[in-house]
């Protein structure tokens, strides 16, 4: 299955992508995969353990490059071996949420939020600080800022790493199983999150997840086997 093809312009497109690793007897981590994420989409992911889901999610973000095939990011191919183009595109349209927080322990909520929009220099100390006020404020962690990530729950940091993921404003946030780790209750809180992200803002929320209720709430499915689209 080939994502829907209503835009001109797919935010990211896969096309003939293939990953294999190995010397001598090669390993196919994902295979001839066509796929379009548009503006404003909520996908999931899923399928059995070593399918290739995670695979998948690290060439859309550019995190992994394809053995053969191209990956276009708003129209144009991106060079597999230009890591400082692809690192840039990462940081300024990319946001990524993994199944661990990954939230660094000496920083508080506030200083870890900071720290995207640090690494891309386009503002001032002011305006980094209003901001990642303003998105912890809106993902319900009010109070919460000057608290290091030992002393908030397990939601709480996945909700701080969520924060983290939104600080340069990217235009689709990448979501490796980011639920497994929690409750039912954080859970769907996590999820609400990212189901309004895509609904009251326009961005797309490509989201790897083994909970196929989780997966049964976005826009839509796709589900990998070795490392083939299957639906």
């Amino acid at each position: 299955m080939t994502a829907r093809k209503d835009g001109p312009t797919a935010l990211i497109e896969l096309k003939h992508v293939t990953r294999t690793i190995g010397d001598g007897v090669l390993t196919t981590l994902v295979a001839d995969i066509d796929l379009r994420v548009e503006p404003g989409e909520f996908v999931s992911i899923t399928g059995p353990s070593g399918s290739g889901k995670s695979s998948l999610l690290y060439l859309l973000g550019l995190l992994d490059v394809p053995t053969s095939g191209k990956v276009l990011i708003q129209g144009k191919s991106v060079p597999a071996d230009d890591e400082v183009m692809r690192a840039r595109l990462r940081l300024k349209l990319i946001g990524f949420v993994f199944q661990f927080h990954f939230l660094l322990p000496e920083f508080t909520a506030l200083g870890n939020v900071m720290l995207p929009m640090r690494a891309l220099g386009e503002t001032s100390e002011a305006a980094m600080k209003k901001r990642a006020l303003e998105l912890l404020n809106s993902l319900g962690l009010e109070g919460h800022a000057h608290k290091l990530p030992g002393q908030l729950s397990g939601g709480q940091r996945q909700r701080v790493a969520i924060a983290r993921a939104l600080a340069n404003k990217p235009h689709v946030i990448l979501a490796d199983e980011p639920t497994g780790n929690l409750d039912t209750q954080s859970s769907e809180q996590v999820l609400d999150v990212l189901r309004r992200l895509v609904d009251e803002t326009g961005r797309a929320v490509v989201m790897v997840t083994h909970d196929l209720d989780l997966a049964a709430r976005a826009d839509r499915q796709i589900r990998l086997v070795d490392g083939r689209i299957v639906v």
